[in-house]
């Protein structure tokens, strides 16, 4: 009967596997599926692994039995898995040869349940630790078996040190914590104490398993390397900034120059197709954490690899390969990104292997076409040595005034040189990678300002060059479109370095010479500019516009604004070349730009955005405090905004044109607010658009306010407006606009919440854009008012205003029409009300806690959740908000102790509501110390602050919860854990001074130390959320 099941489900395997019909392979995987979910697919998979003839049918075992013990609803009891794990181990002893797929299917299957069932004990015994003993008989076998063990080790490190999202992330730290300071620095001595056996021998490495062995240690060496020791989870993304924290317990095997020895030997005697691995576990070797030595230790490691590296330039005929050449790029920019310049030169063959470098590097950029993506390490390193220039204090010469111009020689010639060879082989163009570019153009600012006379030098004699050129072939009435367009491909690139060499320019290190050159390539520029826009009518070169748009826009950020000295000698030099005087006229030539490529540019959008970009902080700068010149400028604005008013009296008018004229005004506008930080330049505005046009957004809500297209426009305009940035929102005392800005902003609230509450059932797919993107914004725009210092809202109850209680009832009445799980499931939506909150909770707790029962419960719900929020804004504003309430409770708890006058009813209100339901503050605390003590904690200070109040507040509740925590440990270690809470409350006293908190805060720094150090190696933890519901 199983045999005829059996043999039906390899049939449906190999459906699976290698029909090309994709109606039988639906239905095969459809069967099998059904499979993987039957009550005996246990007992049918170890049948398929003992009987089953196809490598398809072993495969499918494997995965099952890894979902098997993956599930985290009824997981398999603890000896069925220790018996899989022997039965794995045995399977693969008996059978060294199975296809590599299987194989690996099964490793990974070991792998699993050995991570999971890494606390696990039976009869005081981790089972699932012993894992070097586990692969021990495969190591001392055949060639076969020894990969078998490498390979299980290696996948084994790399099984625990990636998070799996089916299981909570505080077990995974527990876990790779656990494997780090039990088990993998024996797995690390074990994979280089293989390779120098291996590398003893006289390896064939032609002979096939001879090499698979060698390839898997080296991915065991750099899995072990790779390792995330301390729960940072970097990505390749951050790979510049990578350090590797490596244990101080690994300290010898790094002092002992024999590791760092025998990759470098290994590299120089294992092929090419190796050595990238070999080159990776190097590059990780030489970002060992700085402290894990002391000063003269890390002088010797680094004179060790500075060694190695020269051996590698010495000869660098494998560096052929692409693969060996990116990662050894990646190690050379991890010497400057790991050590100091100082120490740098301090190296003994520092002098040739700096040479060596450089002329690495020049090759590398000459060969522009080879590997592209390995330049941007080869930068990096050039521009750190570079940045570090003027901090060395090192007595040896550092020699980089004579090898930084020669990299930026090399990268100048090489980018104009390629534009030939790209036109006449129909290459790639690498100035179609924008990002790739401007990454490059970022490192090379940095490396040209080194010896930047000698830069602008060769910068102006290549421009004049080429412009010199690019005008003659336009004068000619013979020359080819060919020689035209490698002119301006070589224009471009001048272009593009000589706008970032200039956004390099550091204020405190630039003299008045360095401006005067900058002044050179700036004219030249410009005057490349008119040549180009007069013939605009006839043609255009999309590429030298943008490098044009690119080259302005880091004019303006270093040449344009208060910082600048007016008598710089940029603009003399442009004053005697071009006639432009000063920063106004230089803004004059950037705005007729800015119109003529809105005139000739209009269909190209990249061209388009990135001119409009820059408009209106342009415009800022050049309306200063002119209000002719504002009103002027106004204009349009005022005639827009005239003829809405005027649709708006009639009784008919056509709506769209009204509401596509009035959403292109408001957003120019929020443009313009934008980009006016100045208090002058402000209120020109804020006097232009109040009272007059005020009425007019405020009449658009109350038509079209179920439009978001029409109200999100309007509302981020008012939240933009109510924006005091930079204090720019500074009224004279004697001014009522505070309050009469506040007043609108209430209205407009007021007036769309109420409104868009009535609109019924929306549709779950559209409810953020018809609903919640409206509401968030006016969270944003509630926020920045109450919180902007230009309003003092008690006036408003003392005079009988109702503009601030009309505001924060219809928050509240938004706030209840929105689920819990929609505050966190959008992200604007959560961070602009949990900062809405938060500026409640500090300047409002009266208006809280006056709130209904219900509305307490829903916010201080939304608080909790919040605390839990991977989004540390939105948990950061909860611990404030949090503490905020915490301390509004302990004033009047301690008030009422005391012989005080009554308090309020509000306050005695809220106080009977926290009475009634203690189990909501209870469970906040449990959460904040649970998050401290067990989870990767970002923001420690933000979770500590209002931990006391908690504390203060559910004194007995604490105290059950400590107890709790130090009997669910182990015997051995509950005393340290009770320590640890004794030391936690030392010298805190009953009150929430500021003092007290700092005193507070540090013994949770401490506290948090000590508790992770006495958890180590211990099996709690791992249901810790039980524990603390």
């Amino acid at each position: 009967m199983f045999n005829r099941s059996l043999a039906q489900l390899e049939i449906l395997c190999k459906q699976l596997y290698e029909t090309t019909e994709t109606g039988v392979r639906l239905q095969a995987e459809k069967a099998l599926v059904e499979f993987t979910n039957s009550p005996d697919c246990l007992s049918k998979c170890q049948l398929l692994l003992e009987r089953g003839s196809s490598s398809y049918s072993q495969l499918l075992a494997a995965t099952c039995l890894s979902k098997l013990v993956s599930r985290t609803s009824n997981p398999l009891p603890l000896e069925q898995r220790i018996d899989i794990r022997n039965y794995v181990l045995n399977y693969l002893a008996t059978r060294p040869k199975l296809a590599e797929f299987v194989t690996q299917a099964l490793i990974q299957l070991y792998s699993r349940i050995t991570k999971l069932g890494w606390f696990d004990c039976q009869k005081d015994d981790y089972v699932f630790r012993n894992v070097i003993a586990d692969v021990t008989r495969f190591l001392q076998d055949s060639v076969e078996h020894c990969i078998i063990g490498v390979t299980i080790l290696s996948q084994l490190t790399n099984e625990i040190n990636q998070a799996d999202t089916s299981h909570p992330l505080t077990k995974h730290r527990k876990i790779a914590s656990s494997f780090r300071d039990s088990s993998l620095f024996d797995i690390f001595t074990l994979s280089c104490n293989l390779l120098k056996q291996a590398s003893g021998k006289n390896l064939n490495l032609n002979d096939e398993s001879q090499h698979g062995l060698l390839m898997q240690l080296l991915k065991l060496s750099h899995n072990c390397l790779n390792y995330d020791f301390i729960g940072t989870s970097t990505d390749e993304s951050s790979d510049d900034l990578c350090t590797v924290q490596i244990p101080t317990s690994w300290r010898s095997a790094f002092l002992d120059s024999s590791t760092l020895q025998l990759f470098f030997d290994l590299y120089h005697s294992i092929p090419p197709s190796l050595s990238p691995l070999v080159l990776s576990c190097l590059v990780q070797i030489a970002s060992v954490r700085r402290s894990l030595f002391n000063n003269a230790e890390r002088a010797k490691f680094l004179s060790h690899l500075v060694d190695g590296v020269k051996r590698i330039l010495e000869n660098p005929q494998s560096l052929s390969d692409p693969n060996n050449y990116h990662e050894f790029c990646r190690l050379l920019a991890r010497l400057k990104s790991n050590y100091q310049l100082g120490e740098l030169v301090k190296v003994e063959n520092y002098p040739e292997v700096i040479r060596l470098i450089a002329n690495f590097t020049v090759t590398s950029l000459q060969h522009w076409e080879f590997a592209p993506n390995s330049v941007h390490y080869l930068l990096s390193l050039w521009q750190r040595l570079a940045a570090s220039v003027p901090y060395v204090k090192a007595t040896e010469p550092h020699l980089l005034e004579t090898y930084t111009p020669e990299v930026t020689k090399a990268y100048i010639t090489s980018r104009l040189e390629s534009v030939c060879i790209i036109l006449r082989d129909g290459l790639e163009d690498p100035l179609d990678d924008a990002g790739l570019v401007q990454q490059q153009l970022d490192q090379l600012s940095t490396i040209g300002r080194c010896e930047y006379e000698k830069t602008c030098a060769l910068l102006v004699q290549l421009f004049d060059q080429s412009a010199q050129t690019y005008q003659e072939l336009l004068q000619s009435t013979n020359s080819s479109t060919i020689d035209i367009t490698v002119q301006e491909g070589r224009l471009t690139w001048l272009v593009y370095i000589i706008g970032a060499v200039i956004g390099g320019r550091v204020s405190f290190a630039s003299t008045d010479e360095q401006d005067a050159m900058d002044g050179e390539l700036v004219c030249r520029v410009l005057q490349l500019m008119n040549l180009t826009d007069s013939r605009l009518a006839q043609a255009g070169n999309e590429r030298l516009e943008l490098a044009m748009l690119s080259f302005f826009e880091q004019f303006r950020k270093i040449y344009i604004g208060d910082q600048v000295q007016k008598s710089s000698k940029l603009y003399r030099r442009l004053s005697e070349v071009l006639g432009l005087n000063d920063e106004t006229m230089v803004l004059s030539v950037f705005i007729g730009k800015i119109i003529t490529n809105l005139k000739y540019w209009g269909q190209c959008e990249p061209i388009t955005s990135k001119t409009l970009h820059p408009t209106f902080t342009l415009f800022s700068s050049c309306v200063g405090e002119d209000e002719d010149q504002f009103e002027q400028f106004m204009l349009p604005l005022t005639a827009a905004f005239e003829a809405v008013a005027q649709m708006f009296s009639t009784n008919t008018f056509n709506e769209q044109e009204a509401k596509r004229t009035l959403v292109g005004l408001v957003r120019d506008l929020r443009g313009i607010a934008f980009a006016f930080n100045a208090k002058t330049s402000f209120m020109m505005l804020f006097d232009w658009i109040y009272p007059a046009y005020m009425p007019i957004l405020q009449r658009a809500i109350e038509l079209w306010y179920h439009v978001p297209a029409c109200t999100t426009p309007v509302l981020k305009l008012m939240a933009e407006l109510v924006h005091n940035r930079s204090q720019r929102l500074q009224f004279d005392v004697s001014s009522p606009n505070g309050i009469l800005l506040f007043r609108e902003t209430s209205k407009m609230i007021t007036t769309y919440g109420n409104r868009i509450l009535t609109i019924g059932e929306v549709p779950k797919d559209q409810m953020y854009s018809v609903k919640l993107k409206g509401v968030s914004v006016c969270f944003s725009m509630l926020k920045a008012v109450l919180s902007g210092n230009y309003v003092n809202f008690g006036v408003f109850r003392l005079y009988g205003d109702d503009a601030l209680d009309n505001a924060l009832q219809t928050f509240i009445k938004l706030l209840l029409s929105i689920p819990h799980s929609d505050l966190l499931d959008y992200p604007k939506l959560s961070q602009s009300f949990y900062s809405l909150l938060e500026v409640l909770t500090q300047d409002h707790m009266n208006f809280i806690a006056s709130l209904e029962p219900h509305v307490v419960m829903y916010i201080l719900s939304s608080i909790s959740e919040g605390l839990t929020a991977l989004d540390t804004m939105v948990c950061t504003g909860c611990c404030s908000s949090l503490d905020h309430i915490a301390t509004y409770l302990f004033k009047q708890l301690s008030r009422s102790t005391k012989k005080r006058p009554v308090a309020m009813a509000t306050d005695e209100r809220f106080l009977h509501i926290m009475q009634q339901h203690p189990e909501m503050i209870q469970q906040m605390l449990s959460t904040v110390l649970n998050i401290i003590i067990f989870e990767d904690c970002r923001n420690q200070w933000s979770m500590s602050r209002p931990l006391l109040g908690l504390i203060l507040l559910n004194e007995k509740y604490f105290a059950d919860l400590r107890n709790s925590i130090v009997n669910s440990q182990p015997p051995e270690k509950q005393q340290a854990m009770h320590l640890c809470f004794e030391n936690l409350m030392e010298g805190i006293e009953r009150n929430l001074l500021t003092k007290n908190r700092d005193r507070f805060t540090q013994n949770l720094s401490v506290f948090r130390r000590e508790v992770n150090d006495s958890m180590k190696n211990s099996s709690y933890g791992v249901n810790t959320n039980d524990m603390m519901s």
